[in-house]
């Protein structure tokens, strides 16, 4: 897996050629037709062919609670797996499994006003105490104060880096870092060693956002990533709310901006447990059942008579009889089904968790 990462370059073929080979090893394997096939271009073959070993990688992944979980992977988020653009393969201090819990992403100002600072930390508290899991970026301001509540809540809160998983950024909040990968998990797509980079931010954006089951802005200007987030979310098809402020707060403008485009109009937690709480119960179902039985889950539904399936839940019962065996494009589902796009998008990572459903490519099936 690390030399399919060296590779660099468009990670689609990539993706290609881990589900075409089956496994990282089989794929490298493979050889120059195989990958070309792909789509592999010049630069990502011979990466493939002569990349030498990434040691500094290797001796990261030696120590312990440190993984590396690859598309092809079974504990590869299922949430994530069904956003747009997902990574190739992960690096994760702490916890893998937190990566399946039910959670909301918080963001907003890296520079936030104190009011803005204290919502921050309200929601995520709110959230930990209800059982949901926080997921942010680790930057200065909202994003800090938020994983800091979870965690002294007692609650799951997972972090993502737009730098190497071995490089906390930014630097100010090292400690905070460490206290998360003890307690939660800590995430990101690049390699030990990598630095900070402007284009990094907002590709961890798409991370943060497809790892939540909604996204909540907290205090945002006009132009802040918070907003880059906030779309991202919605492209994936999770909901996404926003904290109103006062109308001489340049800091509230993004998130009036975002209530004025569709964004959920929240003043308190309890507003986004109620209604993410239908599909937190599925998924917090779907998790423990992982967890007791981490092998079955990987793929395969359990043996023998299917207990409650199909299920009662008249929009879940619409779904499971349009999808077949052939793989579906979401536009399909959703005249076979009547239920929009954003609803399916919410419906089918849930169904993926239970081992019922196959995604490829964007395409859904039932699993064989």
């Amino acid at each position: 897996m690390l030399r399919l990462l060296s590779a660099g370059g468009p990670l689609a073929p990539r993706r290609r050629l881990l589900e075409a080979a089956g496994s990282a090893a089989a794929a490298l394997d493979a050889g120059t037709a195989t990958w070309r096939a792909c789509g592999l271009d010049a630069a990502q073959m011979h990466a493939l062919a002569s990349a030498p070993d990434d040691q500094r990688s290797l001796d990261w992944l030696a120590a312990p609670g440190h993984h590396l979980v690859g598309w092809n992977d079974p504990d590869y988020p299922a949430l994530l797996r069904t956003a747009p653009r997902p990574p190739l393969a992960l690096f994760i201090a702490g916890e893998p499994s937190l990566l399946w819990h039910p959670s909301v992403a918080i963001v907003g100002s890296r520079s936030p006003t104190a009011g803005g600072r204290d919502n921050a930390a309200a929601f995520a508290g709110a959230f930990a105490r209800s059982g949901l899991g926080v997921v942010s970026g680790l930057a200065l301001g909202v994003d800090a104060a938020a994983h800091r509540a979870a965690l002294d809540a007692g609650g799951v809160t997972v972090a993502v880096l737009g730098s190497g998983i071995d490089r906390a950024y930014p630097s100010r909040n090292r400690g905070l870092c460490a206290d998360i990968a003890a307690a939660g998990a800590v995430v990101s797509e690049y390699r030990p060693g990598s630095v900070a980079r402007a284009g990094h931010f907002p590709a961890r954006n798409r991370i943060v956002a497809g790892l939540s089951l909604a996204t909540l802005v907290v205090e945002a200007a006009m132009r802040s990533g918070a907003l880059i987030t906030a779309r991202l979310a919605a492209d994936a098809g999770r909901d996404v709310f926003a904290v109103p402020g006062s109308i001489h707060n340049p800091m509230a403008r993004g998130c009036h901006r975002l209530i004025r485009s569709g964004a959920g109009l929240v003043e308190s937690a309890d507003e986004v447990v109620q209604a993410l709480a239908p599909l937190a119960g599925h998924l917090e179902t779907a998790l423990r059942e992982r967890l007791g039985d981490p092998i079955k889950v990987a793929g395969t539904p359990p043996d023998g008579p299917d207990e409650g399936f199909p299920p009662a839940d008249p929009d879940y019962k619409k779904l499971w009889e349009a999808l077949g065996h052939d793989p579906t494009d979401m536009d399909a589902l959703a005249e076979r089904t009547g239920l929009t796009a954003a609803r399916l998008s919410s419906m089918l990572p849930a169904m993926e968790l239970e081992g019922r459903v196959v995604a490829e490519h964007g395409r859904y099936s039932r699993k064989s």
